[in-house]
């Protein structure tokens, strides 16, 4: 007898629905399982035989046959397990297989027929918006929050094979999975409290820092070891602004199938932080593999990435980031398809003037002792591509101790959140009629409409242009930067000291020469 179940896969960032059909022939006992699965999709059929017979079910002897469709394309994870369970009892005359047809089913199974949870439950989700004849969802109780968050499909949480069964067959009622993404918006989960009033000092710094939380504009800063450079970044996310419901579900999406998402989450609410170590491989950071995972730029979507120790980092992988950094997205290509996984992200990177990190520091005790060999070494590390590309350079200073004994006295996170809030409204409403919602993502062509200088302006810009020596990209990065710097002001065109304050964040430019 033949049954037919549906399932669904992830490939990439996307799903794709799988008809899963089962057939049980006269033979000697064995199972086959086809449609290209990998090996936690072949295992299955051991999890299956002990998950069905422990559920109090009669595992049928003959040969069973499992198809996996579309066959051309690889299927793997265990969230297979509980539609072949399903298949198998509608095969064998132990479930009625026609309402089998009106349910996406994914679970893995344990051995006593428990069912746990899976990963890209979202995804899935979002998939089934577009299908018509699948408009239910059986999966296990702990990915229900993510998959109802939609609100658009009828998502039942199951608990173990005996309870799905008996669901399809109507013989119990198991209520559908309500999520209200109001409350979730309402009462965000919170990391750790980590608050700019916290910092002493380093005003200079915290005002570049609102300036790039403003535009979304990349930083890197310099500065010798404890000035302050990690605790500046960590509280970097406490001042962006609030992630929109499509933002969310992007995110929580790329976190749904890397499996990152906690126990009954339904929606990543706040932006993302990530901070890779510095021995993280190009395919770490970008992603990859033989069925491509997201790396870390796309884990870091919508929110922060944090690369402490620059220098540090292998050259291929800091190289990597020139494409995410320039277009927000990075294409990963196989012979079959190319992946674009989406990688618009802020980039916070930190590192030392030189190797011992002591390098123009004036204390008598700290003196740097590295060669102008060494030191040039150091800094080369960071090529001058991926240098164009960061916005915002800036030194951290050490702090003098009559600093670090006063008391710090500074804007909290919430108080510059709010103000940052205002000017992003600013933004959306410029940018209301495209895919952008920052300024540092602007084009080319939107640079020219929305960058109007006033005569002062033009006359720094060239100077600095001169005197620089700044490329076409660094000219286009100033002039976004002083369109963030002009809106933090309240002021349409912009102006000379806009112009004067972009400028000097590009000054390392110039400096890090040595």
């Amino acid at each position: 007898m033949l049954s037919r179940v549906y399932s669904a896969s992830i490939y990439g960032l996307e799903a794709y629905l799988v008809e899963i059909e089962v057939d049980i022939a006269s033979g000697l006992p064995r199972v086959n399982i086809v449609g290209l699965p990998d090996a936690a999709v072949k295992e299955s059929k051991v999890r299956v035989h002990s998950a069905i017979k422990n559920s109090g079910y009669i595992y049928p002897q003959g040969k069973v046959t499992v198809n996996l469709a579309p066959a051309d394309i690889k299927k793997e994870g265990p969230c297979f397990d509980l539609p072949i369970a399903l298949g198998i009892l509608a095969s064998s005359g132990q479930l009625n297989c026609g309402y089998l047809s009106q349910y996406c089913i994914l679970g893995e199974l344990a051995l006593d027929g428990k069912i746990r949870p899976i990963k890209g439950a979202l995804p899935i989700a979002l998939s089934l918006r577009k299908k018509k004849h699948v408009r239910k969802l059986i999966l296990p109780c702990e990915n229900a929050a993510e998959a109802a968050a939609l609100g658009e499909l009828e998502v039942y949480p199951a608990k173990n094979l005996l309870e799905v069964v008996g669901f399809i067959s109507g013989n119990i009622l198991m209520p559908a999975h309500k999520v209200e993404l109001t409350e979730l918006f309402s009462n965000p989960e919170r990391r750790e409290e980590r608050d700019f009033a916290d910092i002493k000092g380093q005003l200079f710094a915290k005002r570049a820092l609102e300036v790039a939380a403003t535009g979304t504009h990349n930083v890197l800063m310099i500065g010798p070891p404890g000035a302050g450079k990690s605790m500046l970044a960590k509280r970097f996310v406490s001042i962006l602004p609030k992630m929109s419901l499509e933002e969310c579900l992007e995110t929580t999406k790329i976190y749904s199938i890397a499996g990152l998402l906690q126990p009954n989450q339904a929606l990543i609410t706040e932006r993302p932080y990530r901070s890779p170590h510095h021995t993280a491989s190009d395919i770490a950071m970008v992603g990859g593999g033989t069925i491509p995972k997201p790396g870390e730029v796309t884990l870091a979507h919508n929110g922060v990435l944090f690369l402490d120790e620059l220098p540090e980092f292998h050259r291929n992988a800091l190289e990597a980031l020139r494409q995410p950094l320039e277009e927000g997205w990075v294409g990963i290509s196989r012979i079959s398809k190319m992946l674009i996984f989406p990688s618009c992200f802020c980039l916070i990177a930190a590192m030392n003037p030189c190797p011992c990190g002591y390098f123009g520091n004036k204390s008598i005790v700290k003196q740097c002792y590295c060669s102008p060999a060494q030191i040039l070494k150091y800094r080369t590390k960071i090529s001058g591509p991926l240098l164009d590309r960061i916005d915002i350079h800036i030194e951290v200073p050490q702090l003098r101790p009559l600093d670090m004994l006063q008391p710090a006295e500074s804007e909290s996170s919430a108080e510059i959140s709010r103000r940052l809030e205002q000017t992003r409204q600013k933004q959306l409403l410029r940018f209301s009629h495209t895919a952008i919602y920052f300024n540092s993502r602007m084009s080319h062509k939107q640079v020219k409409l929305f960058c109007q200088l006033s005569r002062s302006a033009e006359r720094i810009l060239k100077q600095a242009i001169n005197e620089l020596d700044l490329s076409a990209r660094a000219y286009d990065k100033i002039l976004k930067l002083s369109r963030t710097i002009a809106d933090l002001a309240g002021v349409e065109e912009i102006q000379a000291e806009h112009i004067a304050e972009a400028v000097q964040y590009r000054s390392l430019d110039k400096n890090l020469a040595i």
